[in-house]
């Protein structure tokens, strides 16, 4: 497709420039256009011809899978955090196979009161915890205080241990069901709580749970707010939420099917939600951008529709591929809650992809300018040329280094703070205080030493067990070995550390070193360690795995190896910048009484992971945005300049109107209660501020303006296996 008329030489002035392209842009006297559309315009302008049998096909998906997505909370998984393959792993398996589930999974009732456990109350209490417990079906053996010498030394706390009889997940859902019945047997001067890992989960689940549909039902009446505030009409602002109800619900769905044959976290659900409302907002709007203009320059609207789709659309598909292959480059990471958690988003985002190249198209069409109906007093945002952001593309043209090194020194300075960024899986202290869970876990502290809740346990063949022993003897921070256990030809070993969890990390380095090769080493801790340790190693891998993809997918769409590879370094920079501010937030403590939590001294161990692969998702819509408009503009005018200049006065204002709204629905997550969700929260919220700020508004450019035309330039024997992408993103405006 092209414009009528020519182009003006690069030579001509700016103004004369705008003014050849208002003529070249002038509709016929007719007042309507014909145009060519490749593939994809005609499976837009296809979609807007057969509204109904596109409106038929939604509704079955929807119809299929929202009977299912009610029930998909239920079918989650709210366990799975482990190293798949670990020793810790392996010596739970051991355990949970020959001695009777009391590993890492096991459940811990805390009985203690005033009175000592001789007195008939306590002994009450504990017979009744004991029966509860036993008449669980995910339990397997119940061992009273007496036999496993839980009973503290001044008598007044005794622990009741039931061991995994189930998986993982049941072990958390008995966790659920007893910590409430336990809690009922607590009288006026006898608590009772229930801890251990399981119980541990899920209250961590629920808190995160609690928070997230709080935040939730707050970023809804918001995002709608402003997308009023940016589209200026309640019918355009209405589309982005449709395509996140579609993704929501369909994913909703498709993860409970999912689960049907293995475990789903329940993180899967949160992340789908999140990133269906991010993507929606962002492919509705960058379409319904170009349609609007479409319908400006003189189309009707199903050739709008179609012309959409073959330019905005080609970047929404670009940018919906790249994101989905950076999720699934999550599934590598051997941990369960990672892999689902990348299936939940994968599908959310198809759905909202498929959604936005075949519904929406078809709705706009049966729109036509009904798009602006219940116009508000206000234009919004999404004129498609900005005159403001061409004379910011001239400013950084004229100034590029000026400008480009004050938005480096400023992404420098935020990224100093990560020279002292530490990770770890989190502690007791991001669980509520008030919960049972908690308030258990710090009698069993308390009452029996600091390691007390973080036992290790070692599991040798029982040729091993005198060598094992005196390993863990041997080691300073142990402060009690246990009698050892035998079975099967097997020796479980239970030892105590004078430290806890926060200061097991070299213990179990110490202790690992010393054990006999036939010995594993597990426990609550180590397990939890074992996991940040397999993150530290994957993040790396995982990272060049993310940005080799990005890189791929950009040098297709755009067949220039530089440009496409400066976009994709630029993208560290704002996630350097936002985990650098996370570091003073959440390690340091600055601020932490404005966010209402308590700093644990590290950030969690899946933030590096997982909040690089969602900024580098996100930031790829408005990469592909721009860099779509100004290689369309470049390859029309053989100007780097103007294509630069162009390119923002086309793009900029959609860019800053995805951002802001991202950045006040990450926003919502941020005043949630418990820790996780507000790392989130402020983590994708600064980043997403300063992606689509400082690197796609100034740094991309400037950097476009010292390479010039040479960003653009591509090897022949590259150009040769290259498949020919045409873009045609800017050519109906």
């Amino acid at each position: 497709m092209a414009l009528r008329g020519e182009v003006a030489p690069p030579n001509t002035p700016y103004k004369e420039r705008m003014k050849q392209r208002a003529r070249n842009a002038t509709p016929p006297s007719d007042g309507k256009r014909a145009i060519e559309l490749g593939p994809l315009g005609r499976l837009g302008r296809w979609s807007a011809d057969h509204l109904r049998l596109i409106a038929i096909a939604w509704i079955a998906i929807l119809v299929s899978l929202g009977a299912l997505a009610p029930r998909v909370e239920d079918a989650l998984s709210g366990a799975g955090w482990k190293a798949l393959g670990s020793d810790s792993v392996e010596a739970r398996d051991l355990i949970d196979r020959h001695f009777d589930g009391l590993g890492a999974y096991s459940l811990a009732a805390v009985v203690d009161g005033p009175s000592s456990v001789d007195d008939p109350a306590f002994r009450r209490s504990v017979r009744r915890v004991r029966a509860k417990l036993e008449a669980d079906p995910a339990t397997g053996r119940v061992v009273g205080p007496t036999e496993s010498r839980a009973i503290s030394p001044d008598r007044r706390v005794a622990v009741v241990y039931a061991g995994a009889g189930a998986d993982d997940t049941e072990m958390v859902r008995a966790a659920e069901r007893q910590a409430s019945a336990l809690a009922g047997l607590s009288s006026h001067d006898i608590d009772v709580t229930l801890t251990g890992t399981p119980a541990l989960w899920a209250a961590f689940n629920d808190a995160n749970k609690e928070a997230m549909l709080k935040s939730e039902v707050l970023s809804w009446p918001v995002t709608l707010v402003i997308l009023l505030l940016v589209f200026g009409s309640v019918a355009a602002a209405g589309l982005p939420l449709l395509l996140a109800v579609l993704g929501l619900v369909s994913a909703g769905g498709a993860l409970w099917l999912f689960a049907q044959l293995g475990d789903v976290t329940i993180w899967a659900m949160n992340f789908a939600l999140m990133f269906a409302l991010a993507v929606g907002i962002d492919y509705a709007l960058f379409i319904v951008v170009r349609f609007r203009a479409a319908l400006r320059a003189g189309l009707e609207p199903r050739d709008a529709a179609g012309g959409a789709i073959e330019t905005a659309g080609k970047a929404v598909l670009i940018s919906g591929i790249t994101v989905i292959a950076s999720l699934a480059a999550v599934m590598v990471v051997p941990s369960p809650p990672f892999r689902t958690v990348a299936l939940g988003i994968v599908l959310a985002v198809s759905f909202v992809l498929a959604a936005s190249l075949t519904l929406l198209p078809a709705l706009l069409a049966r729109l036509g300018p009904r798009v602006d109906g219940m116009a508000l007093p206000w234009r919004g945002a999404l004129e498609h040329r900005s005159e403001r952001f061409a004379r910011w593309g001239e400013r950084v043209w004229r100034r590029p280094f000026a400008l480009g090194g004050a938005g480096l020194a400023v992404l420098a300075l935020l990224m100093v703070p990560l020279l002292g960024l530490k990770t770890e899986m989190p502690s007791v202290g991001a669980i509520p205080e008030d919960s049972g869970a908690r308030i258990g876990y710090e009698r069993i502290s308390e009452a029996f030493g600091a390691g007390a809740p973080s036992e290790l346990q070692v599991v040798a063949p029982q040729r091993e067990a005198r060598d094992s022993r005196r390993a863990l003897l041997r080691t300073p921070e142990i402060a009690t070995v246990a009698s050892p256990e035998r079975a099967d030809g097997l020796v479980l070993l239970r030892a105590t550390p004078t430290v806890g969890a926060d200061q097991l990390d070299g213990v179990i380095d110490q202790v690992r070193a010393a054990l006999p090769p036939g010995a594993v080493l597990g426990g609550p801790s180590v397990e939890g360690a074992d996991l940040a340790d397999v993150l530290d190693q994957w993040t790396p891998r995982l990272y060049a795995l993310v940005l080799g993809v990005g890189f791929v997918l950009l040098l297709l769409v755009l067949r220039a190896p530089i440009v496409a590879a400066v976009a994709v370094l630029l993208s560290l920079l704002a996630t350097g910048a936002a985990f650098g501010v996370a570091k003073l937030i959440f390690q340091d403590g600055y601020g932490e009484h404005l966010f209402g939590f308590a700093s644990q001294g590290f950030l969690d161990a899946w933030s590096p992971v997982f909040f690089f692969v969602l900024i580098f998702a996100l930031a790829m819509d408005y990469t592909v945005f721009l860099l779509a408009s100004v290689k369309e503009h470049f390859a029309r005018s053989g100007d780097a300049r103007q294509a630069v200049v162009e390119g923002l006065a086309d793009s900029g204002r959609p860019i800053n109107a995805a951002a802001i709204v991202m950045v006040f629905v990450f926003a919502t997550f941020s005043l949630s209660g418990p820790l996780p969700p507000k790392e989130m929260g402020v983590i994708l919220g600064i980043a997403v501020l300063l992606d689509a700020t400082l690197v796609r508004l100034l740094l991309l450019p400037a950097a476009l303006r010292l390479l010039g035309p040479l960003a653009w330039r591509i090897p022949k024997p590259v150009q040769r296996w290259l498949p020919k992408v045409r873009l045609g993103h800017s050519s109906l405006m």
